[in-house]
């Protein structure tokens, strides 16, 4: 946690869209230094005055463009569905306020373009949460690249796991209007950020994409929800880089890791586990070369256990504190006059990305049947 500081300006924060991801972005703003949650705004009012009650919000609205008129925001949290997300980051930099994002970004490239141009057009800056990339264990990544550790990189690989039987999953399926069978990608547009935002530091160019996906699940119910499919593979190449990415809804355990493959060493980071490992070629000869690399990676695992033991200690344990490290960064960066913590490039690149596979696995059928190019 941040210690308080005198001269670091008070941030007042609204968020629109009181849903459940909400509660995450309340529990981190509670305990940031330099920071009130002073306002909450949803078209419901039973979901903006329960956040308010919980977290104790002096404010709650049921219109965006009252609380912008009279709360005085410096920041605005949008956890809304992204259909909305055009309009409203519209409305709060209109507002003078600077705005921190849900995944996904938009509905669309397009739109995510607009989004950010009508930002930086009133001088103002946004982010998104792709917190995970800001967890210890990624920063932690983020160090041993710096550090040559994988020398020049070749390949990397992120997978992404999801519980349809899990709390989001069901809500999902048993809920044929869940707003998520709306987006151009279903499930997929709902989680594919998470892949793409880690591929896309790598890439120097616009990247060629191929994609597959499929239902793996069995069974029809006869309504939306037999649309969605829940298993997608797809590789990238930019450059010199390749990238292969994989959103599984059915291998368990439920995974959420990533491999970098470089010229030297291939770390490989577990998110879920809170560990990053590096792998080298092993030097010792014949059948001693076969026992001793189990050793070695034994070592470098208990290793992460005493620094997580370590992160635990200093209350850098709990699920989102990926975010705090990363708003952090953002709420420094709109003090400070300086760079957004995730550059728009890749924000953009990757949801460039994003389209390229709803349009492969999701073709929009013509009025002749065929899918459209």
């Amino acid at each position: 946690m941040l210690p308080e500081a005198t001269d670091r300006k008070r941030l007042r924060v609204g968020i629109v869209g009181c849903g459940k991801i909400a509660d995450g972005h309340a529990e981190v703003l509670r305990y940031m230094a330099g920071v009130e949650l002073a306002a909450v705004c949803d078209r419901e009012p039973i979901l903006a005055e329960q956040l308010a009650v919980r977290f104790g919000v002096g404010a709650w609205y049921t219109d965006t463009a009252e609380m912008l008129a009279k709360a005085q925001l410096d920041v605005v949290h949008i956890t809304t569905p992204p259909g909305a997300h055009l309009a409203l980051t519209e409305q709060c930099a209109a507002a003078g306020a600077h705005v921190f994002l849900e995944k996904p970004l938009a509905l669309t490239s397009a739109d995510a373009e607009k989004l950010i141009a009508s930002v930086e057009k009133a001088g103002l800056m946004l982010s998104i949460d792709y917190w995970p990339n800001f967890d210890p264990v990624a920063l932690e990544m983020k160090r041993m690249l710096t550090d040559g550790v994988v020398g020049e990189v070749v390949h990397v690989e992120a997978f992404i796991g999801y519980d349809l039987a899990g709390e989001y999953g069901r809500a999902l399926m048993n809920d044929p209007r869940h707003w998520v069978h709306g987006l151009p990608g279903k499930l997929f547009q709902n989680m594919l950020d998470h892949i793409c935002n880690r591929m896309t530091p790598f890439f120097t160019e616009e990247p060629e994409v191929r994609a597959m996906a499929y239902k793996r699940r069995l069974g029809e119910r006869g309504d939306s929800t037999d649309a969605l499919l829940d298993e997608l593979r797809f590789v990238a190449k930019s450059g010199r880089v390749s990238a292969y990415g994989t959103l599984c809804s059915h291998a368990r355990p439920v995974a959420n890791t990533m491999k970098i493959y470089g010229t030297a060493a291939t770390l490989e980071v577990d998110f879920n586990n809170r560990t990053v490992v590096a792998t080298t070629t092993q030097k010792y000869p014949s059948s001693l070369g076969r026992l001793f690399p189990a050793f070695v990676m034994a070592r470098r695992y208990w290793a992460q256990a005493w620094k997580n033991v370590g992160r635990f200690r200093r209350k850098e344990f709990q699920f989102f504190v990926g975010m705090e490290t990363l708003l952090t960064r953002f709420y420094d960066a709109i003090r400070n006059g300086g760079e957004p913590p995730i550059a728009y490039r890749e924000i953009l690149m990757a949801a460039r990305m994003m389209d390229s596979v709803y349009a492969q696995v999701y073709p929009v059928k013509t009025p002749a049947g065929d899918a459209a190019q």
